[in-house]
């Protein structure tokens, strides 16, 4: 009876403790601009390209990707912390078994006696959550995992962009490359036709040393081309998380960069729902959550902590008499602890833990800043390059042109060998040029979808 009369008030009051102490979360208040609606995006958005060899190679990253691989076990990490939080709430029951054999002193007890003692027992204790600070911590235990997760999809989203834009990068290295060689092959032939006439008196030596210049500068692009196709091929690799032994491997190729194509269905227009697509937003959010959650707990501190515990269980020096009725014990106690005097080391741990969430609240404020900001860029820069494309490929339509009538002309007698020179450099560069801008384009593509979220959606 009395044992009752002593937990009942407490589990009331326990029961009765609804709210938990420390601010709310709500989400906080931004000005954010008024956006169009976009469909949402198909998780394998990169599948869009058509490009087998591409798709292969983002699948392989999202599994051996070491990165991730890390990423991964943070997320286990977190899960881990969360269930530790759960468990705080639930009452621990601990069994104990132990056998003892010692002699008393002859001096302290007068008897010196040889003794052996058996206990076995059950020891429970319970910390009441009266003011909230156990469902705090796992409130920010909670927020903590779904960051972590969100996370890892920001991760995803980052290497199969990352790995996209690397291998249109191999693709635009590749058609330097070959510009590079069939402008060297042409130059070598240039250069022995000029030597030929030079050789018969039909032309003057300054015609013959452009040449060999022209084809110097030929051969010494091809090679610096190349260095970049084996660095970018390495690069690649590791983002597909291959063995250091299969690093050195020959990288397979899909479609060149003049057949890369954008998807059917790129969007055009900022999306109102731009926060619930990104996940390294709800990670942002998540974290700033957590920090709110763990300024409950620092504030819990003020108020007294209650446990009860409790024990049953049997204690007889005989084994045979241990489970019979006399053996029996048992326990009961309630604790409470308040603080008193501190020196300001509870208001220390409430400052800080409002400090950590200021620190949070600004990083979920710039991860929004930096959400749009990514966004109106890669909108801006699917247009731009766009046009710069298409701006080059007429230019290198035209310089072909120009190349044949220089060549005409020289063959004529018209003009001078300088200007075929000139046609013929320029020709290359805008070659080089258009390479990079189809480069661009693609890679302004794979920004925007990796700026929209690529295909996540936040709940």
């Amino acid at each position: 009876m009395m044992l009752k009369q002593a937990v009942l008030p407490l589990l009331v009051a326990a029961a009765l403790s609804a709210c938990a102490i420390g601010p709310d979360y709500q989400r906080p208040s931004l000005a954010l601009p008024q956006g169009a609606s976009v469909a949402p995006l198909a998780q394998d958005w990169w599948r869009g390209f058509a490009d087998p060899v591409l798709d292969a190679m983002v699948d392989e990253a999202l599994r051996y990707n070491r990165d991730l691989v890390q990423a991964v076990a943070r997320v286990d990490e977190a899960a881990a912390a969360a269930g530790a939080a759960r468990a705080s709430l639930l009452p621990q029951v601990n069994a104990s078994a132990g056998v003892t054999r010692a002699q008393t002193s002859l001096y302290s007890s007068g008897l010196g006696a040889l003794g052996n003692s058996r206990q076995a027992g059950l020891a429970a204790s319970w910390e009441l959550d009266l003011w909230g600070k156990l469902r705090r911590e796992r409130e920010a235990a909670l927020a903590g995992l779904n960051a972590s997760q969100y996370s890892l999809d920001a991760l995803r989203l980052s290497l199969g962009s990352q790995v996209a834009r690397t291998y249109f990068q191999l693709a635009s290295y590749d058609a330097q490359l070959a510009s590079a060689r069939a402008t060297l092959e042409s130059r070598e032939q240039s250069l022995q036709l000029r030597r030929k006439r030079f050789n018969g008196g039909m032309t003057s030596e300054l015609e013959l040393r452009q040449a060999e210049a022209e084809a110097a500068s030929a051969r010494a692009t091809v090679p610096q081309l190349a260095q970049a196709v084996t660095q970018t091929e390495h690069a690649l690799a590791v983002l597909l998380g291959r063995s250091p032994r299969d690093i050195a491997a020959a990288m397979p190729r899909g479609k060149a960069l003049t057949a890369q194509t954008e998807p059917q269905q790129v969007p055009a227009a900022l999306p109102s729902d731009l926060l619930l697509r990104r996940a390294d937003v709800a990670a942002a959010e998540a974290s700033l959550i957590a920090a709110n959650a763990r300024i409950g707990v620092a504030r819990a501190a003020y108020f007294p902590s209650i446990s009860l515990s409790t024990g049953i269980g049997s204690a007889s020096s005989a084994l045979s008499d241990l489970f019979t009725g006399p053996a029996q014990t048992w326990n009961f106690a309630a604790n409470l602890a308040a603080p008193v005097f501190d020196g300001g080391r509870i208001a220390a741990g409430v400052d800080s833990a409002n400090a950590r969430q200021k620190q949070a609240l600004a990083a979920y404020e710039k991860a929004v800043q930096q959400a749009f900001a990514e966004t109106l860029d890669a909108l801006s820069a699917v247009s731009t390059t766009r046009a710069t494309e298409q701006a080059q490929q007429a230019q290198l339509k035209a310089l072909h042109e120009a190349l044949r009538l220089a060549r005409l002309r020289y063959d004529n007698g018209y003009s001078s060998y300088l200007d075929v020179l000139d046609a013929e450099r320029g020709v290359f560069q805008v070659e080089q040029a258009l390479s990079s801008a189809r480069l661009a384009r693609l890679s302004a593509v794979v920004s925007l979808y990796a700026a929209l979220g690529g295909g996540w959606q936040g709940s």
